[in-house]
């Protein structure tokens, strides 16, 4: 098991991949009901896991991916100095472990930023049936490029970008993730700390929280605490840098 020694899954019923309310941004997406049901035989479903607990740590053996049914969690890796680094933060119907397919052990440790529930797929069962069925293979290495893609936005949003921007463009990411999973765009619930908003954008949290302040002012947003709410989404996309024209209906950065 890839999970941290303290942690174990424990299996839950009455869920399979042929009826899962998420069953379009996962693996099953384009599957047929038997091909779905055939995932469906490897896949190990989680009792909920709390905040801080850890799905598998850096330098662990890689044997599974994970796909997030509730809840969600943020990577992070530890440099040559012993500092955190945040690499990512993942929603439900999103699959995290596949950076540990390359070189065999995870390069990055999972930990849960409230309770949350996954699904396990153990990569050799999964990878054995994708060779029997095209169309799940197929969607693997589209979940692959979609990392890589999200890998290189990063790269770019941190190499050509200024503070504002960063933080714009972050909020914006969220709503789109938030509207493709079917919940409002414009008002959800900050999961991450500003501490951790800031180390995943490259940025002091007093930048974060400052810069969170003065959206509010501006009426781009209404912050309190971790509640968020987009007022003006035309505005922070032209403070992402994303937007120079006088409307602006809807938010299409992924």
């Amino acid at each position: 098991m890839s999970l941290s020694p303290k942690i174990k899954l424990a299996s839950v019923g009455n869920i399979n991949c042929s009826t899962c309310s998420l069953s379009s941004l996962c693996l099953p997406v384009s599957l047929n009901n038997d091909e779905a049901l055939r995932l469906d035989d490897i896949v190990e479903k989680s009792k909920p896991l709390h905040k801080g607990d850890a799905l598998f740590r850096q330098g662990d053996p890689f044997t599974s991916l994970f796909a997030i049914r509730a809840g969600s969690l943020k990577t992070y890796s530890i440099n040559e100095k012993g500092e955190e680094q945040v690499n990512g933060f993942y929603f439900p119907g999103e699959l995290v472990g596949l950076a540990g397919i390359d070189s065999g052990s995870y390069p990055m440790t999972a930990q849960m930023l409230e309770t949350t529930t996954v699904c396990e797929i153990p990569y050799t069962r999964l990878d054995d049936l994708s060779g029997q069925l095209p169309e799940l293979r197929r969607q693997i290495i589209r979940s692959m490029g979609r990392e890589i893609r999200y890998d290189q936005q990063m790269m770019m949003l941190l190499s050509q970008k200024t503070a504002e921007q960063r933080v714009a463009t972050f909020l914006l990411k969220l709503s789109n993730r938030y509207s493709m999973r079917g919940y409002s765009s414009h008002s959800f619930r900050l999961t991450m700390s500003r501490n951790e908003i800031g180390n995943y954008l490259g940025l002091a949290v007093e930048t974060v929280s400052r810069t969170f302040t003065r959206f509010s002012s501006q009426r781009f947003i209404i912050a309190d605490g971790k509640e968020l709410e987009i007022i003006n989404e035309h505005e922070l996309m032209v403070a992402a840098g994303e937007s120079h024209g006088p409307e602006c209906s809807s938010v299409n950065i992924v």
